[in-house]
């Protein structure tokens, strides 16, 4: 069946803005033309209705659009869909009024760290939400904040940071694809693909957060060498050599 932009509009339940808007950002492809009308098919009436169940699971269009990308759409994992949903969103989700209230956060701090991209909200039924790990976020935030960092260059360098972490984790996604759910024994195991994601996000993360404070640590050390603030920082250090950094999320538990 072939239908005019409204007639698509129509049947997905959404505007035809929303179809253009969609199609704009790459995860509509575009219609079949006749002259100067454009028809859509039943696949693009598909693609819209995954697109809306995959918002109101609480995936942004970013993701919605790695899923369709790399996940063929409709036959995307389904196990391994639901536990990226559970990891990226909780248990719940938040306005922003809520975000700001829970944290502790002024709104207008909350607006500085979107405009910057350091946030990223969810569009849940056409609603800005934040999940439970925003709020932790803010939260760690307002903590350096509360301890003297300035609000400006701290917000240039977490958003330096947050750049070059994007890049990391495209690079880590793309690996995990090529080696773990296209290829090697686990291949077509949706199951154990989702136990494997389950299993490896922690570790990884962990990984992460412990270089980081180690690395932190030695140039501290390097810095302060000589001064009275040393013991401290040796102490510090030991503590991550000797015992294990807990990566623990509070929104988790």
């Amino acid at each position: 069946m072939e239908y005019r932009v409204e007639d698509l509009a129509s049947a997905a339940s959404v505007g035809v803005d929303t179809v253009r808007f969609y199609q704009g950002r790459g995860l509509l492809p575009p219609p079949r033309r006749e002259g100067r009308v454009a028809l859509y098919g039943d696949d693009h009436l598909e693609r819209l209705r995954r697109i809306r169940a995959l918002q109101g699971q609480g995936f942004t269009l970013a993701q919605i659009r790695r899923v369709i990308e790399h996940g063929n759409g409709a036959n995307a994992p389904e196990p391994l869909l639901a536990a990226l949903v559970e990891e990226s969103v909780g248990e719940r989700t938040l306005s922003r009024s809520e975000l700001a209230s829970e944290s502790g956060v002024p709104e207008a701090l909350i607006q500085a760290a979107l405009a910057s991209g350091l946030l990223v909200p969810l569009v849940v039924d056409g609603e800005e939400r934040f999940s439970e790990a925003d709020r932790e976020m803010t939260r760690a935030g307002m903590a350096l904040l509360e301890a003297g960092f300035p609000l400006q260059t701290l917000l240039e360098h977490a958003v330096g940071h947050a750049r070059h972490v994007q890049g990391l984790v495209e690079t880590a996604i793309d690996l995990f694809d090529d080696h773990v759910r296209k290829a090697g024994p686990l291949a077509g195991d949706t199951e154990a693909i989702t136990r494997a994601f389950q299993t490896l996000l922690p570790l990884a993360t962990r990984l992460v957060a412990v270089h980081f404070q180690r690395t932190l640590l030695t140039r501290a050390l390097e810095r302060l060498a000589g001064k009275a603030e040393l013991k401290a920082l040796e102490a510090a250090l030991e503590a991550t050599e000797t015992s294990h950094l807990e990566v623990e999320v509070a929104w988790k538990k």
